[in-house]
């Protein structure tokens, strides 16, 4: 059977790839987290200072539920296009690895209390990692469980970085184009058209701000890399040529 959307799995791990935290509950009260998600899409953590989990030892662990928020900016504003919540057992990352790990948060939330992270001095801001137990999903008209072996053997699409990239070109500099490939292809104009998803199994056009519509696009056939999916791209803006994925 011809696949047009990815796996749920794989859908999930890439939504989490480019989320931030927002929230870290535990002890049943919520507060604000900043932070970043691993490779391994395990949430990372910058604790500060008076934050509830700052005082505890290195050798413990926590059981938190962190909120990630996925958006995407369109016009200046921010866009909700997932909410993931990972519950498990937030511990501080060991010393030997919170280079890294400040890294892997830099990339996704910047600021300055990282260095005092990586330094390590006892009343400086500190890295925890959340280990995951599951994760409860929440992404346009789907919503479910993953328990951790799913969610941990699981990766985002291989092609992530690149077709962000491409996505966030096109939105900024293609949208009149877009606008128009739409009009061919459904036969009626498409009012405030962007690029809402891009992967290796097609793409997704978001009509409307207010109260949007998602257009799934997919792909003849699944591709392999980057410069399939430019050309696959390519081809959706450009109907009249030949066919995506070619």
């Amino acid at each position: 059977m011809h696949v047009t959307v990815p796996p749920i799995t794989e859908r999930v791990r890439s939504l989490a790839a480019t989320a931030v935290p927002t929230h870290v509950s535990l002890d049943g009260s919520a507060h604000a987290a900043r932070g970043g998600v691993d490779d391994a899409g395990r949430p990372l953590l910058l604790v500060k200072p008076g934050d509830p989990l700052h005082g505890v030892p290195d050798a413990d662990d926590v059981v938190v539920t962190v909120d990630l928020a996925a958006c995407r900016t369109l016009g200046g504003a921010d866009q909700a296009r997932g909410l993931l919540k990972v519950h498990g057992w937030a511990q501080a990352v060991p010393r030997e690895l919170v280079r890294e790990a400040a890294v892997a948060v830099a990339g996704r939330c910047p600021d300055e209390a990282l260095f005092a992270a990586v330094e390590g001095g006892p009343a400086g801001s500190r890295l925890f990692r959340v280990d995951v137990g599951y994760v409860i999903y929440l992404t346009g008209q789907e919503s479910g469980m993953l328990d951790a072996e799913d969610y941990l053997g699981a990766g985002p699409d291989p092609l992530l970085d690149a077709a962000e990239r491409m996505l966030g070109h096109v939105n900024e500099s293609h949208r009149d184009q877009l606008q128009h490939a739409m009009r061919v292809l459904l036969g009626h104009p498409v009012p405030d058209v962007w690029l809402w998803e891009l992967d290796r199994y097609g793409a997704t056009v978001r009509s409307g701000i207010e109260d949007p519509t998602l257009i799934r696009l997919p792909w003849p056939s699944p591709v392999d890399g980057p410069a399939e999916l430019e050309r696959a791209l390519a081809c959706l803006l450009c109907p009249h040529g030949s066919a995506p994925g070619a």
